[in-house]
Parts: C-alpha cells; structure tokens; sequence
C-alpha cells in the first residue's frame, strides 16, 4: 500500500502543485524573534489601523462633483413664477406684458395671475381678481360738438390753482374731471362731461361740475395725486371722496352717479336728525354718508407665466384700457416677493407642501451645498426710486441646473427619484431714465444659458475601497519590514 500522500509530499503530481507556491513555510526553528521586531509588528498594526478608518471614513463620505454641459432640455417653454408688490401704483392700472425675440408680443396678459389691492401697512385689503381683463367703459357719441355745446353757456366750469379751492368751498357737493388735452379719452368724454353739466343744472342738482388740465394747471394735479387721465373726482364739503369714479362714461351714467351719492348724504342727513330728536333710536344702523375710504395706492400681482425659452422680458407697467397714465405721477418703486423659473419649489400653499413630488424635492435639496441654490436671489429685496422719470430694468441670466444626488451608478439619468432640475439665477439690476412724456415700467429681461450646470454626489466604487485596503496592509508590512530588516542589520551583535 503506498503511503499517503499529504499537502507537503506525494505523488508528482501534487509536487508539480507545491512547485508554484507562492507562500512557502519556514519552520519555526529557523525563525528568530527579537525585541525590535515586535516593537516594528506594533508599528505595522497601528499604522494599518489608522489608515485602515481614514480609508472607511473617506469610503462612506462622499463629494459633490461640478460639472458644464450642453443644455439638453427640449421643453419650448419654461414657467415663470413671481409675486410683486407696487408701493405706489392701483392694480386698476398695473399691466403684465410679455416680449421675446421670437416675436411673441403679449399685452396686459392676466391668465393665471392676480391681484390684491393693499392698505397703508402693505396687507391685503380688496381682491382685484384673478384672471380678470379690465372692463373698457361704455363712452357716448354726440352729434353736436363742444363749441356748440357752448353757445349756451358753459356748465362745466374750468378751474385754475386760484379759483379751485373757493369752488369747492361755493359747492357742497362737486364733480370734477381732471385731464389733458392730449389724451384721446379725455376728448371723447368733453361733450359728455358738458351735456352732464347741462343736465345737473335742469334737475336742479346741487352739484358743481367742473373741469382741471393738468397740463396747464400740472402743479394742482400733482397736488391732487392725479394718476391717470381722465380723473373723474367727487368732492364733499372740500375733500375728496375716494375711490374716484371709474364706471361708463354717458350722462346718464354719470347723472345716476351724482343722484346716488345726494341719496346717500341726504338719509345720512335724516338719520342724524332722527338721532337728534330721538336718541332712543341711536342704535338704528348708520346709513353710508358717501364718505372717502383709504384708498392707499399699493398693489400685489402675483401669477406665473409661460414663456419661450429665448431671450425675452416681462414688464410692469402703468397702463390702462380706459385712460392715460400721467408719467409725471407713476412710481415703479416695488418690492420682488418671490421670482423664480421653474416648477415652484419654495413659497409653496400648505396644501402642496406634503405631495409625492415636493417630498422628492425636499430630499434632495437637503443634500445640495447652499452655494448651488441660487433659485431665488431677487427674494424680499425693495428696488425703491426716490423721484419720478425713473424705473429699475433686471437683467437676469437663467442657468438650468441638474441635481443628482443618487448613487453614483445613476449619474447623468435626471429621470432617477433622487434626481431633479431647478433652475438658477443670475441677476443686475440698474436703474434707468425716462422722457417726461414717458410712462416708466419694471423690466425684468432673461437669457436662457445654452449651458447647464451638472451637480451630483461622487462616492467611491467598493473595489476601489478594497484595492487600497490590500494596499494599506500590503504596503505597510513590506515597508515596515524592510525597515526591520534593515535596523536589524545595522544593530546586529558582530561576532567575535
């Protein structure tokens, strides 16, 4: 029976096998242990210790990677999100305008936007609609003309600085136009407002109806705060009672007007004379004597649009469909509540915050540095001017941005779940100089960058992790024992 072959001998064929052997024994008797080869193995296993946690600390972290690229979005449009507030202009005469280099050319736009006229304190007082066109007045067509009209004497007479003040003091109750010259809805309302003075006198109203220009006479509308033309302005006892008049322009518009502002004055009137001869009745409801309200003129506009990805801008403007602005009294100071491109992602309703896609989106950001969330640098800011002629233009670039905070084997597919696109932001803004004769507007004009910024979260391959492991330990007992080898040599006892 042939002995039994074992790992270290037998046959030839497990010779062949011991031939290639990369890690040969050494018997223990011819090994020798030293105090300097310990104090080196202590060595080695600290220093592979140490490199060892730095390796699976720098293997758990991960980096975030910055890189351009080619924009590759296809979509036509992007949508524009922004909600403004106009210090010093009625939302009955704020105007939404869109243009852009492909001719598009969009006036007064108000699909998906509205707005909030505002007290003194910049809170929301009267809702001004959403998705509301203005009316355009109903205007009357005379066949006689103003010179005409006149032959029989003026009724609706024209004031100046010095005769204003003792007219209203003469008229307990007056109706007054304010306008210019020219101004196309002032002439068409000239033969209207006389054949209303015409009939206030044969009813026997006691009204005065007069007229102002305010070109001749600038100074006075000014002192009027007269924003458009043509104001039509009831005064009671010598004050203003606002808001101003803003409905159709014919006489009998305007006679029904003035009959139901006496109406209310005169129950007012017999209301308080009840209340004189019977206080028992003075908890009766106090009938509306037609007196002024606040009519602080501040508006929010707020709404997103759809808009052509190429150069383009929107505008706030002073405009209307009934009148002409008077550019000598339009202030554009306004405060940027919140602008941004994109689907919104901040700002949001409450009942949008908790869905599928903002949860998403919350998870993400988180991981974004602050550096690259520049979705909305024009936030909160108030672009103020301090006289009239003058408007703030923003020139604003829009870098379409990739966040992509999946793993690395995602990187490059945006449709991940741990994947979204933002849009960022960089914006200037100057101010800029306007005729008199022009009304100013807040411009606010964008480029689309052809290129796109690539932000996505770099981790190391686990075969990189184990390579440097193998390294660490590898390299570490080579080098160490080298050094063994060495210090053993040169403090090795010579023989005698």
């Amino acid at each position: 029976m042939s002995a039994p072959n074992n790992i270290y001998g037998g046959g030839g064929r497990r010779n062949a096998m011991a031939s290639v052997d990369f890690y040969r024994r050494v018997p223990k008797d011819l090994t020798e242990a030293t105090s300097l080869g310990a104090f080196m193995s202590l060595c080695a296993i600290a220093v592979m210790g140490i490199l060892f946690f730095s390796e699976t600390l720098a293997f758990a972290r991960t980096i975030m990677d910055t890189s351009i690229a080619l924009d590759e979005n296809d979509q036509p449009q992007i949508r524009l999100n922004f909600n403004m507030t106009l210090m010093d202009l009625h939302c009955d005469y704020v105007s939404v305008d869109v243009w852009d280099t492909l001719g598009t050319n969009r006036q007064n736009v108000t699909k998906n936007i509205e707005k909030w006229q505002l007290d003194e304190s910049g809170q929301r007082r009267i809702f001004s609609g959403r998705n509301r066109e203005q009316r355009e007045v109903v205007h009357e067509e005379h066949e006689e003309t103003l010179q005409e009209l006149h032959e029989d004497g003026v009724q609706a007479v024209e004031l100046t600085p010095e005769t204003f003040q003792g007219f209203l003091d003469g008229h307990e109750m007056a109706f007054i136009d304010m306008y210019a010259p020219w101004c196309i809805w002032c002439q068409r309302l000239h033969p209207t407002w006389e054949k209303f003075g015409e009939e206030v006198h044969k009813l026997g109203m006691p009204v005065g109806v007069g007229k102002v220009n305010c070109v001749v006479h600038a100074q006075l509308c000014k002192d009027q705060k007269v924003m458009a033309f043509p104001t039509l302005r009831w005064y009671k006892a010598g004050e203003a009672i606002l808001p101003d008049y803003k409905m159709d322009r014919t006489v009998a518009a305007l006679t029904g007007y003035a009959k139901r502002k006496l109406e209310m004055e005169q129950k007012y009137k017999d209301w308080e004379n009840k209340n004189a001869e019977n206080p028992d009745h003075h908890m009766r409801m106090k009938p509306n004597a037609g007196n002024s309200r606040p009519e602080h003129p501040g508006c929010q506009v707020s709404g997103h649009l759809m808009v052509n990805r190429v150069p383009g801008n929107f505008h706030i403007e002073a405009k209307s469909v009934n009148h002409n602005l008077n550019a000598a009294m339009t202030n554009l100071t306004h405060r940027v509540n919140h602008l941004s491109f994109g689907e919104p992602i901040t700002n949001l309703p409450p009942h949008m915050e908790n869905t599928p896609s903002m949860k998403k989106v919350k998870r993400v950001l988180k991981q974004v540095p602050e550096e690259h969330k520049q979705f909305n640098p024009m936030d909160e800011k108030v672009y103020a001017t301090s006289k009239f002629h003058q408007a703030f233009h923003h020139y604003i670039k829009v870098v379409s941005t990739h966040l992509n905070m999946g793993s690395s084997s995602s990187a490059g597919v945006y449709n991940d779940v741990n994947s979204i696109t933002v849009y960022q932001m960089l914006e200037q803004s100057q101010i800029v100089f306007y005729d008199e004769v022009n009304v100013p507007e807040a411009r606010f004009s964008y480029d689309m960058s052809p290129m796109s910024v690539v932000v996505q979260k770099e981790g190391r391959k686990w075969y990189d992790y184990l390579t440097s492991l193998c390294a660490i330990i590898g390299g570490t007992f080579t080098t160490l024992g080298l050094i063994d080898a060495t210090l053993y040599k040169v403090f090795k006892p010579k023989k005698l």
